[in-house]
């Protein structure tokens, strides 16, 4: 009886590591394959490489303000504030200030200039100066040529006298300084010389006033001053004779008395008249 119940038990533990086989299968599957998607999405990381290619653009910005800067000096011609300058509607005056108003929802850069004896002040757009035809003042070598012409001998022409009215004003508005002087020359009359007519007297104060403020600027002098060197150099114009003044005081009677409509000059005739 003893030797039966042995073997059983013999059995029993032969069993025991047959058993024990899977677990020791389990570890070596597990989880292997794991480290390959990880070998994957480390070369995503190669995205910020582009990062430097964000920098250059903030560069750019920096260059705009130099086109701006350009754009002004283009607009404003080289004025500036304090200068004197040549408006030639007006004569000369002095830049206050440059501005900049708001009109109809648009931002305008204004010159402001001041006319002193005129008493008057305007504001005229940067971007319009050239087409206003406002200028600087003229160089010493342009006002002696002014200057030379005064000593010429006058050119009047044989037309009436509203043409000729006609003419003299455009050369004053004109802004020339050389051309303003012609006036003054052929208007001038000396003691001499048959006295000027209202108009006449008018056109001549007009062009000496404008080429004296011009040239006392120039010369950094005073107007009085300027108006003693032109009438200086008017006294050295060659003198026409007497026959030739009178026929040419007729002429201008002749011609101021006219009320032809072709000329649309009726002004002259009221101011003769008055």
């Amino acid at each position: 009886m003893p030797n039966k119940t042995a073997k059983p038990a013999a059995k029993a533990t032969v069993a025991k590591p047959a058993a024990a086989k899977p677990l020791n299968v389990k570890p070596v599957t597990a989880k292997a394959p794991a480290a390959k998607p990880a070998a994957t999405k480390a070369p995503v990381a190669v995205a910020p490489a582009k990062a430097p290619v964000a920098a250059k653009p903030a560069a750019k910005p920096a260059a705009a303000p130099k086109v701006e800067e350009k754009k002004v000096v283009t607009q404003r011609q080289g004025f500036k504030a304090n200068e004197f300058v040549v408006y030639p509607a007006h004569g000369v005056g002095q830049i206050l200030a440059i501005e900049e108003q708001e009109i109809a929802g648009a931002k305008l850069e204004l010159f402001v200039i001041n006319f002193i004896k005129d008493k008057m002040t305007l504001r005229v757009p940067t971007a319009k100066v050239a087409n206003v035809g406002m200028r600087k003042l003229s160089d010493p070598v342009l006002v002696k040529k002014a200057l030379e012409t005064l000593k010429g001998r006058a050119r009047v022409k044989r037309t009436m006298w509203s043409r000729r009215a006609q003419e003299y004003e455009a050369k004053i508005n004109s802004g020339d300084i050389v051309a303003i002087a012609e006036v003054v020359r052929d208007l001038y009359r000396s003691e001499s010389q048959p006295e000027q007519s209202y108009s006449e007297r008018q056109l001549y104060e007009a062009a000496l006033d404008r080429l004296s403020r011009e040239i006392a600027v120039v010369q950094h002098s005073t107007e009085t001053e300027a108006v003693k060197e032109i009438e200086a150099q008017l006294a050295k114009s060659p003198r026409r004779n007497a026959k030739a003044e009178a026929a040419e005081g007729e002429a201008d009677t002749d011609a101021e008395g006219d009320t032809d409509d072709t000329d649309g000059d009726d002004s002259t005739v009221a101011d003769e008249a008055a």
